[in-house]
C-alpha cells in the first residue's frame, strides 16, 4: 500500500464517520457529534468547578482536627491531577470544532478523564475513596460521543481496569496505601471486602454503558426522525425554507472540503400580489401549487431530481422559491451553463402555465459560491440581488450576480 493510500486508510478509521463522498446527511451527523463534544467539554469544565470548590470546602473542613501540614502533602498530586484536567480541557475547547469528529482525540479525552479520577481514588484511600463515582460518568459521556456501542465498552472496561489496579495494587502490595483521615485503614487488605467493592463498581460500569449506549441510540434515532420532520411544505410538497438553508450549510462544508462551486436560484412570481387582486387568493393558491409543479417537471428535464441528496428544491414561502444546484447537469461539479439552463427551463415552464386561462412568470437571481461569497448568507444575498435585478427591470428574466456581488 502506498503512503498516501496508507494515510487515507488511517484518517478513514481515525473519523468518527467518514466516506468518499459524504452525503449531506453525514454531514449533519458529523455536526451533531461536533456538538455533542462540545456540550462534553463544557460539562468537564463544571466538573472542574464542583472539584475546586469540594477540595476548598473539604479541605477547610478536615482542617479544623487535620494538621495542615499532613492535608497539604495529601492533596499535592490530586491538585497535579486537577491542572492537567484544567490544562487538556483548554486544548479541546480551541480545538473541538476542527478536531471534534477525529475517534481517537475523543477516545483520548475520555482516557484523560479515566486515569485522572483514577490518580484521585488512589489519593483519596483507594477502597474508601468516593471518587470511584466519577466512572459511571465518563461511561455516560462516551456514550453521549462516541459513534458505536463497543467504543463506550471499552471505556467501561478501563474505568474497571483503573479501579481494580488501585484495589488490588494495594491489596497485594504493589502501591503503597494512602491514608485518609477518619477511615479504618486497613480494609485495604481485606480480600473479601475488596472483591465485593470491586465487583459491584465493575457491575455498575457494565450497567451504566448498557442504559447509557441504549438511552442515547434512541436519542440518536430520534434526530433522525426530527430532521425528517416538519421540512415539507404542506401547498406545494416541495421542502420547507429551514430544511434548504440547512441543506446549503452542509452541502458548503462539502463544496469547501472539495474545492468546488455550488449554485443557489431564487425564484419569485412576478406581480403576484395582482394576481391575487385579480382572481382571488384561492386561485393564487392553486397557481402555488402548479407553479411548483412546473418546477419539478423543468428540473426532470434536466436530468435533475428534487430528491437529490445534494440537489433542492424548496418554496421559501409565499410566491418565492430556492433552488440549490450542488451536482451539475452532467454529475460533475456545476457550472453557470447548468445554472442558466436550468433558469431557462424553469422559466419557460412556467411561462407556459395557464390556470383558467390566467398565467403568469417568473423571475429568476442566481449565485454561487465561492464566487460571490465564502457563506450560505452571502450567497443567498448575492441571489436575492441578482433577483431584485431581474424583476424590477421588468420580470421573466434571469440574472446572474456579477464578480463583484
Amino acid at each position: 500500500m502506498s503512503p498516501s493510500r496508507l494515510t487515507k486508510s488511517l484518517l478513514r478509521k481515525a473519523m468518527v464517520s467518514w466516506r468518499d463522498e459524504p452525503t449531506r446527511y453525514d454531514i449533519e451527523a458529523l455536526q451533531a457529534n461536533t456538538e455533542r463534544v462540545g456540550l462534553v467539554i463544557r460539562l468537564r469544565w463544571v466538573l472542574v468547578a464542583v472539584l475546586a470548590v469540594f477540595s476548598l470546602v473539604g479541605g477547610w473542613v478536615y482542617s479544623l482536627e487535620v494538621p495542615p501540614a499532613e492535608l497539604v502533602d495529601n492533596m499535592r498530586i490530586p491538585a497535579l491531577a486537577i491542572a492537567f484536567v484544567v490544562l487538556y480541557n483548554t486544548y479541546y475547547a480551541l480545538t473541538y470544532r476542527r478536531l471534534g469528529n477525529i475517534a481517537f482525540l475523543n477516545h483520548a479525552q475520555l482516557l484523560f478523564d479515566v486515569i485522572v479520577v483514577t490518580v484521585l481514588v488512589y489519593y483519596s484511600g483507594g477502597v474508601h475513596s468516593w471518587f470511584y463515582a466519577m466512572y459511571a460518568l465518563f461511561v455516560l459521556e462516551a456514550a453521549f460521543i462516541l459513534p458505536r456501542v463497543r467504543d463506550t465498552l471499552i471505556v467501561a472496561g478501563f474505568c474497571a481496569l483503573g479501579y481494580g489496579l488501585v484495589l488490588w495494587g494495594e491489596f497485594f502490595g504493589v502501591l503503597p496505601h494512602v491514608d485518609m483521615p477518619f477511615t479504618e485503614g486497613d480494609l485495604h487488605l481485606s480480600r473479601t471486602y475488596v472483591a465485593v467493592r470491586y465487583l459491584w463498581q465493575v457491575a455498575v460500569l457494565c450497567v451504566t454503558a448498557v442504559v447509557a449506549t441504549r438511552m442515547t441510540a434512541i436519542v440518536r434515532d430520534r434526530e433522525k426522525q426530527l430532521i425528517g420532520a416538519t421540512i415539507v411544505d404542506e401547498r406545494t410538497g416541495l421542502y420547507d425554507r429551514k430544511y434548504f438553508l440547512r441543506a446549503l450549510t452542509s452541502e458548503l462544508l462539502r463544496a469547501e472540503r472539495d474545492e468546488r462551486p455550488l449554485w443557489v436560484l431564487m425564484i419569485d412570481i412576478d406581480s403576484f400580489g395582482r394576481f391575487n387582486r385579480l382572481f382571488g387568493i384561492p386561485a393564487g393558491d392553486r397557481m402555488i401549487a402548479s407553479v411548483a409543479e412546473a418546477l419539478v417537471r423543468a428540473l426532470e428535464e434536466c436530468m435533475l431530481s428534487r430528491d437529490s441528496d445534494t440537489n433542492v428544491l424548496a418554496r421559501f414561502g409565499g410566491e418565492e422559491f430556492g433552488f440549490l444546484l450542488a451536482e451539475g447537469c452532467s454529475g460533475g461539479p456545476p457550472s453557470a451553463e447548468d445554472a442558466l439552463r436550468i433558469a431557462e427551463a424553469v422559466r419557460s415552464a412556467v411561462a407556459e402555465l395557464r390556470l383558467d386561462e390566467a398565467g403568469v412568470t417568473v423571475s429568476i437571481g442566481g449565485a454561487s459560491y465561492p464566487e460571490h461569497g465564502p457563506t450560505a448568507d452571502l450567497v443567498l444575498s448575492a441571489a436575492d440581488e441578482a433577483l431584485h435585478t431581474a424583476a424590477t427591470g421588468g420580470g421573466n428574466r434571469i440574472v446572474l450576480a456579477g464578480p463583484e456581488s
